[in-house]
C-alpha cells in the first residue's frame, strides 16, 4: 500500500548508523540469506537494531548501502518479506506494518548531491549482478512492472495468536459507562482517578478500530501466571504506553486474555456489529454504569451478543458514584432485562465466582459489581477470567472463511483477510472464492498466508488471517464473499427463512421492510416478508428475507443482526431455500 513519501525520505536522511534502529537491505532471498550460517546472522543484526530502537526497528528494502534507490520487482519483493519475517521470528521480533512505493513514485527523496556523485559509478547487488547507477536492479527492463522501496516496521516480541490458553473478551455497552476504563484497571491493576484515567492507558480511537484486523482489535492484553498453587497470579501491563509490555505479558503469563473492543456510541453500531459477528471471541463483558442502568444500547448490544451465543459477563460500573441501594436497584433492572430476553441472571455477590464459572452458557449471565476507582469486583473478574475455559470452536470438516478486508498489495496480489470460521488451510490449497453478484465461484490458489506479517505454512479455525490468492483480481473481492475448497459444492442463496427477535422499531414491521442483514462479514440490504404480516417490538417470529442486490453464502444455524434507522434486531437462519435465480438483474 502506497503511504505518505516523508516516512522513507526521513528515514534514508537518518541513514544507517552504528547503534542505530534503521537497517538499509537492497533485497533479500531465501538462497542467499537464509543459507550457511547467514540467517543466524542477520537475526542477530535484526535483534541488535530493534534493541536500538527501545523495541522498534526500520528496515528499508529496495535502496543501497548508501540509501539510493535500487527497487525491487514485484514478483521478488514478496519473498523479500517472507525472508524478512523470517528473519525477525528467528530474532523473536514481527514485522508490525510495511508501506511501499514505486521507485517512480519516489525518485526525489535520496539527496540529490549523492545521486548526482554516483551518476557514473556501478552498483552491485547481492545476487551478483552488475548495473549501471540509476537503473533499477531488481526490476529488470523496462517493459517489467516498477521497481519497488518498502519500509517494514519491526517490533520486539512474537505476535498474539489463538490459542489454548489465550481467552479473547469482547466488550460492550453504552459509551460512557466505563468499558474502557474497567479494563485499563484491569490491565495493569491500577485504580482509577475517578476521571477515566486509566482509560488512556489503552488509547483505543473508534478509527483505528474500522481501519484494522486483530492486531488493531486487540486493544488491551494481561494473563495469569500458574505458580504451581489453586490461585493464578495476573500478569498486568507496568507501562502500557512502552511498545514491548504486550510482548513481556505474552513472555511471562502462562494464560492471556486480550480484549476486543466494540464501541459504545450509535454511530459506530455498525463496527459493534463486525466485531462480534465476524470475530472469533470466546466471552462477552458488557458494561452498564450504575449512575444511570441499562440504555437502548445496552439493549442493543446485549442482543448482539445473544444472537451470536456469546457467554457474557455483565459488569456493573461506578458503584463509587451511588449509594447501594442504587446498585440493587440496577441490578434488579439488569435481571429484569435478562429474563425478558429468555436469559437467567446470576447476581455473582449472591451466588459466589465458583457458581458463575461452572453455570455461565449463552442463557445464564453472571452480573459482577465493579468500581474502578475502588477496584472493588476486580478481583472476581480476575478469577472469572483466570478459570473460565477456552470456547470449543465448533468443528467442520472442510476450510471456510468469509472474507472481512481485501487489499492489493505490491509485489503480492490479491489478498483477502478474515476469521478462519472452521477447518484449515495452507499454502498452496485450491481454493473458490464467491459468490460473484450472478452466483458463480472463481478457482483460486492460497499462495500464502500471513498472521502480523508473518508468513505460516497453514492456519486453523480461530486464527485471523491474510490469504495472498492467485486467479484473482482484488477489485472482484468483497466483503461477505467466502473462501472454501476447491472441492466444495457451494450453493449461494438470494433468500432464506429465519426466526427473528425485534430488539427495537418505532411502530411495526410489515412485508416490504428492508433492513441491512449483517451475517458473517456480509453487510446487505434485504427485505423482509413475516409469516404473520407484521412484527411488533419485542416480538418473536419467523420470516423471509431475500436480499436485494446478490446472493451469499447462508446455512441453517447461522445467526445474524438486521438494523434501519432506529430498528435493530436478531435472528437465526431456520431454512436456506434453492438457488432461485441468484443473479441481481431480476430487481
Amino acid at each position: 500500500m502506497s503511504a505518505d513519501r516523508s516516512v522513507l525520505r526521513q528515514a534514508i536522511e537518518r541513514g544507517e548508523r552504528d547503534g542505530g534502529s534503521i537497517e538499509f537491505k537492497e533485497r533479500l532471498t531465501r538462497e542467499v540469506h537464509l543459507a550457511d550460517g547467514r540467517k543466524e546472522s542477520l537475526a542477530a543484526q535484526l535483534r541488535h537494531r530493534v534493541l536500538s530502537g527501545d523495541g522498534e526497528a526500520t528496515y528499508v528494502v529496495g535502496v543501497t548501502d548508501d540509501g539510493g534507490l535500487a527497487g525491487i520487482a514485484p514478483d521478488r519483493f514478496s519473498e523479500t518479506m517472507d525472508v524478512l519475517s523470517l528473519l525477525a521470528e528467528e530474532a523473536d521480533a514481527h514485522i508490525h506494518d510495511v508501506d511501499t512505493w514505486s521507485v517512480a513514485d519516489v525518485a526525489d527523496v535520496a539527496d540529490a548531491a549523492a545521486r548526482s556523485d554516483a551518476a557514473d559509478a556501478t552498483t552491485t547487488v547481492d545476487a551478483g549482478t552488475t548495473v549501471e547507477a540509476g537503473e533499477t536492479p531488481a526490476a529488470g527492463s523496462a517493459a517489467d512492472p516498477p521497481g519497488l522501496v518498502g519500509i517494514a516496521t519491526i517490533r520486539e516480541g512474537a505476535t498474539l495468536e489463538t490459542d489454548e490458553d489465550h481467552l479473547v473478551i469482547g466488550t460492550a455497552g453504552h459509551v460512557d459507562h466505563g468499558k474502557s476504563t474497567l479494563v485499563g484497571s484491569l490491565v495493569t491493576g491500577q485504580a482509577d482517578d475517578g476521571q477515566g484515567g486509566t482509560r488512556g492507558f489503552l488509547d483505543v480511537q473508534p478509527h483505528e478500530i474500522e481501519r484494522g484486523l486483530s492486531a488493531d482489535l486487540s486493544y488491551a492484553v494481561y494473563g495469569f501466571d500458574e505458580t504451581g498453587s489453586d490461585d493464578c497470579v495476573p500478569v498486568r501491563m507496568d507501562n502500557p504506553h512502552r511498545k514491548q509490555d504486550r510482548a513481556r505479558i505474552v513472555a511471562e503469563a502462562d494464560r492471556l486474555v486480550s480484549f476486543v473492543d466494540t464501541v459504545g456510541h450509535e454511530p459506530w453500531l455498525r463496527t459493534t456489529i463486525r466485531g462480534l459477528v465476524g470475530q472469533k471471541i470466546d466471552y462477552g463483558l458488557l458494561a452498564v454504569a450504575a449512575d444511570d442502568g441499562p440504555t437502548k444500547t445496552t439493549r442493543e448490544h446485549l442482543g448482539i451478543l445473544l444472537a451470536t451465543e456469546l457467554p457474557t459477563v455483565v459488569a456493573v460500573t461506578k458503584t463509587d458514584l451511588v449509594s447501594d441501594d442504587r446498585v440493587d436497584a440496577v441490578v434488579r433492572e439488569i435481571e429484569s432485562l435478562l429474563r425478558d430476553v429468555g436469559t437467567t441472571p446470576l447476581p455473582v455477590a449472591r451466588h459466589g465466582v465458583d457458581a458463575a464459572i461452572e453455570e455461565i452458557d449463552a442463557s445464564v449471565v453472571p452480573i459482577v459489581e465493579t468500581s474502578a476507582v475502588s477496584r472493588e469486583g476486580l478481583d472476581r473478574l480476575d478469577t472469572l477470567f483466570a478459570e473460565l475455559p477456552k470456547r470449543a470452536t465448533p468443528e467442520r470438516g472442510e476450510f471456510r472463511m468469509y472474507v472481512d478486508r481485501s487489499y492489493d498489495v505490491k509485489g503480492v496480489g490479491a489478498v483477502a483477510s478474515g476469521t478462519v470460521n472452521s477447518g484449515t488451510v495452507e499454502a498452496g490449497d485450491e481454493l473458490l472464492i464467491g459468490p460473484m453478484a450472478d452466483g458463480t465461484f472463481e478457482e483460486v490458489t492460497a499462495r500464502s498466508i500471513e498472521m502480523h506479517y508473518h508468513r505460516v505454512d497453514r492456519a486453523s479455525a480461530g486464527r485471523i488471517v491474510g490469504i495472498a490468492l492467485k486467479g484473482v483480481d482484488e477489485s472482484a473481492i468483497e466483503r461477505g464473499m467466502v473462501l472454501v475448497p476447491r472441492s466444495a459444492d457451494p450453493d449461494p442463496v438470494r433468500e432464506f427463512e429465519a426466526e427473528v427477535m425485534v430488539l427495537n422499531h418505532p411502530t411495526r414491521i410489515r412485508s416490504g421492510y428492508e433492513p441491512v442483514v449483517h451475517l458473517e462479514t456480509a453487510s446487505e440490504a434485504a427485505e423482509f416478508t413475516p409469516e404473520s404480516g407484521r412484527l411488533l417490538p419485542g416480538d418473536t417470529g419467523r420470516t423471509q428475507v431475500r436480499f436485494k442486490f446478490r446472493p451469499y453464502l447462508v446455512e441453517e444455524g447461522q445467526r445474524f443482526v438486521f438494523r434501519e434507522g432506529s430498528s435493530k434486531g436478531v435472528g437465526t437462519v431456520t431454512d436456506v431455500g434453492a438457488v432461485a435465480d441468484p443473479s441481481p438483474a431480476d430487481d
